[in-house]
């Protein structure tokens, strides 16, 4: 087991609660794998009713995946560790979807990347007034894997489109009003949640209406309409397009930030959400998600993204190719492209 999570049976309730503080709890190929442990023997277990994930302390839920680890993978060893900590990963993420026993999700705090696909399986996803939610990986030159494919494509109107392509964050209220979230509960009742949780495992929905307050306006309601009709293409170049000539505020906020990310990435993540969209189950999107994002690593922009966001921290990426017009369309549809049989993703 590992220091980086802990794990605890109270009475009939499993609790994950990850811990490494420092990095916002990201998920470590250790932890993935300590959390599988956990999760298959309490599947099996008729005195575990529910499990509960939260995180020990600090301001993060999980703030992603290891994303350091990835790109020394990528630099070291053409991304075959890389490819692994993926395959672990989206094992327990399948393993969390597929699970027979309600899972409660508390989202209080940083919950991207990694931290999405650990808390979007759960049957109740619990909001805060401190979540802040977000699939960021178009700047770091990755697809939102996780099973992003699977929740972006499946969200209301093009609000997962928008979402993949911008990773605007949104706050607790906004999770609640598009059905990333089930509950809203207040940092402040949260203890006293997980406590009743504890005690009576078999009224978890009657707990959480019980300690939930209504939220605050959810800000992207104002704007879903125009979501809709400005990121209404899967083409990239169309999109850039509507928000130039919409020209209002908001337009050219979010075209401001879509120019700051990876175009290869944001090509490849509108592919992602389409085939995401068209896969029967979430296996199928998992599979689909390793051959993308095992591949995204390899490429230079994945590298290039972190070095800026998290090695050198200048926020300066040099993106290649610079420009949507000069991202292939082969580019795109090989990175989507079968593994050697050896390499395909399968569950657990």
């Amino acid at each position: 087991m590992t220091e980086n999570i802990h794990i605890h049976r109270h009475g009939a309730v499993g609790h994950l609660s990850l811990n490494r503080p420092k990095a916002i709890h990201s998920l470590t190929l250790d932890m993935c794998e300590a959390m599988i442990a956990a999760l298959t023997e309490w599947k099996d277990d008729d005195a575990i009713k529910a499990v509960i994930v939260d995180h020990a302390e600090g301001r993060g839920f999980c703030a992603g995946g290891d994303v350091t680890l990835l790109r020394k993978s990528a630099l070291e060893d053409e991304g075959a560790s890389g490819r692994h900590f993926f395959d672990v990963e989206y094992k327990l993420n399948h393993l969390m979807f597929t699970y027979p026993k309600p899972i409660v999700a508390f989202m209080d705090g940083i919950t991207m990347g990694g931290g999405v696909g650990i808390s979007q399986p759960a049957k109740y996803r619990v909001a805060t007034e401190n979540t802040k939610f977000a699939m960021p990986e178009t700047g770091i030159g990755l697809i939102c894997d996780v099973g992003g494919g699977w929740y972006l494509s499946r969200l209301r109107g093009r609000l997962g489109q928008f979402l993949g392509l911008t990773g605007a964050r949104l706050d607790g209220a906004e999770c609640l009003a598009v059905d990333l979230a089930t509950h809203y509960v207040p940092h402040e009742r949260l203890a006293e949640a997980k406590a009743r949780i504890i005690s009576h495992p078999d009224d978890i929905e009657g707990t959480l209406e019980g300690q939930s307050f209504a939220p605050p306006p959810a800000r992207i309601s104002g704007n879903l309409e125009l979501i809709d009709r400005l990121f209404a293409s899967n083409r990239l170049e169309d999109i850039i397009a509507a928000l130039e000539a919409d020209g209002g505020e908001w337009a050219g906020k979010e075209l401001k930030t879509l120019r700051s990310k990876s175009p290869s990435a944001c090509k490849n993540v509108l592919k992602q959400l389409e085939l995401g969209a068209a896969c029967e189950t979430f296996a199928d999107n998992m599979a689909l998600e390793l051959r993308g994002a095992s591949r995204a690593i390899t490429r230079h922009d994945f590298s290039e993204g972190v070095r800026a966001l998290l090695v050198d921290k200048d926020n300066n990426p040099q993106w290649q190719p610079a420009t949507p017009e000069e991202v292939s369309e082969e580019s795109v549809e090989s990175l989507y492209a079968p593994l050697p049989a050896d390499q395909e993703w399968k569950p657990l």
